[in-house]
Order: C-alpha cells, then sequence, then structure tokens
C-alpha cells in the first residue's frame, strides 16, 4: 500500500504518523524508535531545563537514528524562555521543529530564513488558519478526546478535522482520539494527510521515563477515567481520573486562582505521577486509553497499524 501524502513527501517519512510532544516524556528512546519505525519521533525541549543538555539528547537521537526526527515546544502560558533552546536546534540542524501551547510567532522569527519545517497544534479553525498565515508547514490539529492541553471549544475531531481541511492550504496533522490503524484511516478519510498520537506511545516499551504504573494505569481504565482540568484557568486539560486531579476540580469549582492552585498542576506534580506515585500528582492521557490494552514496542506498534490500516484499505476496494 501506498502511504505517501503531503507529510510524508514534508517530513521525508515513510508513514503519516507523527509522535506527540509528550511533557517529561518524549526523550531520545522514544523519539529515535519511532523515526526508525518509519514515522516522526520527537524531543520534548520544554521538559529539559538546560539548552546544552537538549543539545546532548539531539545528539543522541541522531545516534540512535539516521532518520528525520523533530524538538517539539510547548510555550504555554506560563512556560520558560525557550530562545536558547531554539538556537540549539538551529546550529543542531533538527529537521522538524513543532509548536505547542501558545502563540508562534516569536518562534517563527527565530527560524526566519532556516531550513526547518515547522509544525504547530491547534485546536479551532481560526487558530489554523492563523498558523498558516504565520508561515507553518502544516498544522496538527486536536480534538477534544485527546491528552493533554486542548482547545476551549470541545470539538470532536471527526468535526474538526473537515473543517481546518475545507479552511487551510496547508497539510493537516489529525491528533485526538487515534491509536491503531482504524483511528489513521478514519484520519485520511477527513482529508488529514497524517496523525499524531501521543497517549497511544506512551504505553510502549521505548517510553522509558514513564512508570510501569502509568502504562498500567493506561491500559487498565477506559474512557470514562479521563477528567478535563484547568478549564477554569482558560487552559482546559484531559488527564486520568484520580484524587488529585478532583482535588484541582474542587478548587476550580471553589473559584481557586492560578497561584493558589500552580502547586497542584506544576510539571512536578506531573513527573510525581510518571514516575509512578499515581496519587500525588496527575498524569496526561487522551480518551484512546480505553483501547489501549497492551504495552508493544514503537515497531510493533506501527507494524500493527500498517497492518490494519493495509486490511481496511482492501475492505474499500
Amino acid at each position: 500500500m501506498n502511504w505517501k501524502t503531503r507529510i510524508t513527501d514534508l517530513l521525508k517519512i515513510e508513514y503519516p504518523i507523527i509522535q506527540g510532544g509528550l511533557a517529561h516524556l518524549a526523550y531520545s528512546n522514544l523519539a529515535a524508535a519511532v523515526s526508525n519505525a518509519g514515522g516522526l519521533g520527537q524531543i520534548t525541549a520544554m521538559s529539559i531545563k538546560d539548552p546544552e543538555e537538549l543539545r546532548g539528547e539531539i545528539q543522541r537521537v541522531k545516534k540512535l537514528t539516521e532518520k528525520p526526527f523533530g524538538v517539539n515546544f510547548a510555550i504555554g502560558q506560563h512556560g520558560r524562555p525557550f530562545q536558547e533552546h531554539v538556537q540549539v536546534a538551529i546550529e543542531e540542524e533538527v529537521p522538524v521543529v513543532s509548536v505547542t501551547g501558545g502563540n508562534p510567532t516569536p518562534l517563527f522569527e527565530q527560524l526566519r530564513d532556516v531550513d526547518i519545517k515547522k509544525l504547530v497544534l491547534v485546536a479551532a479553525k481560526r487558530q489554523a488558519i492563523k498558523a498558516e498565515q504565520l508561515g507553518a508547514d502544516a498544522v496538527m490539529v486536536v480534538g477534544q478526546e485527546g491528552g493533554g492541553h486542548l482547545g476551549k471549544d470541545d470539538i470532536g475531531t471527526f468535526v474538526l478535522i473537515p473543517q481546518v481541511v475545507n479552511a487551510v492550504s496547508i497539510p493537516v496533522i489529525a491528533s485526538g482520539g487515534i491509536g491503531d490503524g482504524r483511528g489513521l484511516m478514519a484520519a485520511l478519510s477527513l482529508g488529514a494527510e497524517g496523525i499524531e498520537m501521543g497517549t497511544r506511545f506512551i504505553a510502549t516499551k521505548e517510553c522509558v521515563h514513564a512508570s510501569d504504573s502509568y502504562k498500567q494505569a493506561l491500559i487498565q481504565g477506559n474512557e470514562n477515567d479521563t477528567v478535563i482540568i484547568k478549564r477554569s484557568l482558560g487552559a482546559p486539560a484531559r488527564a486520568i481520573s484520580n484524587n488529585w486531579t478532583e482535588q484541582i476540580l474542587d478548587l476550580e469549582k471553589n473559584g481557586t486562582g492560578y497561584e493558589e492552585m500552580k502547586e497542584y498542576i506544576s510539571g512536578e506534580a506531573n513527573q510525581r505521577y510518571i514516575e509512578g506515585k499515581l496519587e500525588e500528582g496527575f498524569g496526561w492521557a487522551g480518551q484512546i486509553m480505553g483501547l489501549i490494552q497492551d504495552i508493544p514496542s514503537v515497531d510493533e506498534l506501527f507494524k500493527r497499524m500498517i497492518l490494519e490500516g493495509e486490511t481496511i484499505r482492501q475492505k474499500w476496494s
């Protein structure tokens, strides 16, 4: 089966499958495994405090794969300065940079006249149009089923993707609620030219920074075991439901502001969950956790998805 799309051409990858930024989780092991399997792996830049540490991580990916990979910059509302990290990506000639959680304009300015492909994560048609105007090479469009930070409009992937495809001329990458070959084919049928997956890649052998208990929580839970937190702060995000997220929701119901809530929604609280302290923090996950039943290697996951996709294509024909 021919998996060629504008995304595979743009990113020089075999399959139109991209691994999400995954704060505190997406490092060299996972990124290289995804790229070696034929997709686009990514490193999470803003989870690495020192720019030189990012340089080391990039160089480790280069040792593990000769294929293209990306660096994700989550420039959120309360994020740290990213200019030095971007400069490292430029110096290391990273093929792809993706931007999530904020206005990409200053980052794009820094990448002016640099041969790096630019992807932007959006959650609304208006954001996609703006990203194209700013110079994005492609947009990753996340529906409300996704894990981590989402849009404010609660629009599902099946409705959002065709709207964005109709509104922009650059390639569209579908995200949110996708974790197998059926989701891949559904996204392509909606007009997307690739997919981005986050939650599904957490439950893989190469996601070594995620504890076994985090991965087991994804397997044992279902699509009803996630909640939206931080909605009152204007930054809704989907996480696995537990006592910690219930505390966050209670604070939000009481009108608590960011300063009083920040220790509950901090990166440190997220890291504690990642490390296996499941009641001492929160872990991001999308509703696709209802379809996650095992922890394969990345290569096994890709082979399974491609076989599913080819089987579906044969049924269609």
